[in-house]
């Protein structure tokens, strides 16, 4: 386990920004003490330092998860964030899209998000812009990159892709054996 380096902090919170911008501040400095992120076999972790005290007395070979898994970084170096992390990115999310129950399903079983089942989303969405996709009782579902901006939701037809699926909860489910 180990720091991350500079290109590797750069693409971490390039990440993290298209979902949360600048509120990735409030995910290090948080009340309940410091939290970081640390890299252990290509998977990048977000803990708090007092725990990163603890798990520097554990062997490495023997260190199966320092902390809340954020994502990991592809053979090419890109990184790729992980639904495990859901639960930091919604609370400080700047836009947010709501599901209707029953396009609930469909997104959690790995699909995108059509005009048809869209029950809200925030305004001055951009185009390719990250966003938390909720259900309409506010139960974060996971995330993704909208595909088309909020202006274009309005006019265009039912069966149009307005969300690209990234991640959701019903991975826990289909990847149980590779998540860590």
């Amino acid at each position: 386990m180990r720091p991350l380096t500079e290109t590797e902090t750069r693409a971490v919170f390039g990440k993290l920004e298209r979902y949360i911008g600048e509120n990735i501040q409030l995910l290090v400095d948080r009340p309940d003490g410091t939290y970081c992120f640390r890299l252990h076999r290509d998977r990048v972790y977000y803990l708090s330092e007092r725990l990163l005290k603890v798990a520097a007395s554990v062997p490495r070979e023997s260190l199966v998860a320092p902390g809340t898994c954020f994502g990991k970084f592809t053979k090419t170096q890109k990184f790729r964030l992980s639904v495990t992390a859901l639960d930091f990115l919604a609370p400080y999310a700047k836009h947010k899209v709501w599901v209707k129950p029953g396009s609930e399903q469909s997104f959690l079983y790995g699909n995108h998000v059509l005009k048809s089942g869209l029950g809200r989303i925030t305004e001055s969405t951009a185009q390719y812009q990250g966003v938390v996709v909720f259900s309409m009782a506010d139960v974060p579902l996971g995330f993704g990159v909208a595909a088309k901006s909020t202006q274009e939701c309005r006019k265009v037809d039912p069966m149009a892709i307005v969300v690209f699926h990234q991640a959701d909860v019903g991975e826990y489910v289909r990847n149980e054996d590779t998540l860590t």
